[in-house]
């Protein structure tokens, strides 16, 4: 789409919601109108300030991180782009995104659906591609939430004060908080174990390394990680042979897809020889994960549900 034919349409857009929100052209209604017309200005993952509404009404989110945080502070969005290796939302916020319309993929949004969603303000999570960014700000404000860091609580307060919803993840991340600490102290000294991450796909496994969602809430229960997974990474290694699958072992592994875990992939695994052969497969102490919501982006609600998961695993 053309940026000409994208600000046509946006200004269009723009219109129609301006005399849906002024109510049919009532006194009432105009009065409404203009308060969700009123800005405040936000700081995004670059340091770039932004004027968005400021309580936003109709919000379209570009990352899956981005939707995470949405829901986890009860914002419905109106527009989602599909998860890694997904049709639509991450496996683990099925249920909860549950009709809202996708608008592009992990590649990128499509411009068209965007407009056609009607934002009031676009999360872009870590969308760096200014042509594209560009296209969006003529839809509505756009911010990016997720900086190089890739921290999840760090975006879930962009979030929060974007939409309006500052005190609510304060609560979620004290919640947080209180429950990583309260797991940490039911695993005793299980939080001190080596703890391993993998993706398994036919052409190798991946281990997740350090500066990813995965990690970060590792880190917060105190385990240690084997091999590679202490460097510094952009998130999963390349994926590796049978001959170096000893990378993926630790004293606790956990292991999936990016599709929903249905407890057939360990069975696969372990008729691998190599696999059979890690330590943490011999004591027991590997359990399949749903990698959608393990290995990919993730974020608050998926960070509380790892606990829920890492609790069922290990906690006595």
């Amino acid at each position: 789409m053309s940026r000409v034919r994208v600000a046509a349409v946006a200004a269009t857009v723009t219109g129609a919601l301006t005399l849906t929100a002024c109510g049919g052209g009532t006194e009432d209604g105009a009065a409404e109108g203009g308060d969700r017309a009123a800005k405040v200005s936000v700081t995004d993952a670059t340091g770039k300030k932004v004027e968005v509404p400021e309580a936003p009404e109709r919000v379209v989110v570009l990352s899956e991180m981005d939707l995470d945080a949405s829901l986890a502070l009860g914002v419905q969005p109106v527009g989602l782009t599909a998860g890694r290796g997904q049709q639509g939302a991450p496996a683990y916020l099925t249920e909860r995104a549950a009709g809202i319309p996708v608008v592009g993929a992990v590649t990128g949004p499509d411009i068209e659906k965007v407009v056609e969603a009607a934002p009031d303000v676009i999360l872009a999570g870590q969308l760096a591609d200014e042509q594209v960014l560009e296209q969006l700000q003529a839809i509505a404000p756009t911010v990016i939430t997720i900086d190089d860091t890739k921290n999840w609580k760090k975006a879930l307060e962009i979030t929060g004060q974007v939409l309006a919803k500052e005190n609510e993840a304060k609560a979620f991340l004290a919640d947080y908080d209180a429950k990583a600490g309260a797991l940490k102290d039911k695993l005793g000294d299980r939080s001190g174990a080596e703890v391993s991450v993998a993706r398994y796909s036919p052409k190798g496994t991946a281990v997740m390394q350090q500066g990813v969602f995965i990690s970060d809430v590792l880190n917060d229960l105190g385990f240690r990680r084997p091999g590679i997974q202490k460097e510094q990474g952009e998130g999963h290694s390349t994926p590796l042979s049978d001959e170096n699958l000893a990378e993926i072992d630790g004293d606790w592994l956990f292991i999936g897809t990016l599709t929903p875990a249905d407890g057939t992939l360990l069975d696969e695994l372990r008729a691998k020889p190599a696999f059979a052969q890690l330590g943490a497969v011999k004591s027991g102490s590997v359990t399949e994960i749903d990698g959608s919501k393990w290995t990919s982006l993730g974020g608050a609600l998926a960070a509380v549900s790892v606990l829920e998961d890492i609790g069922k695993a290990m906690a006595r």
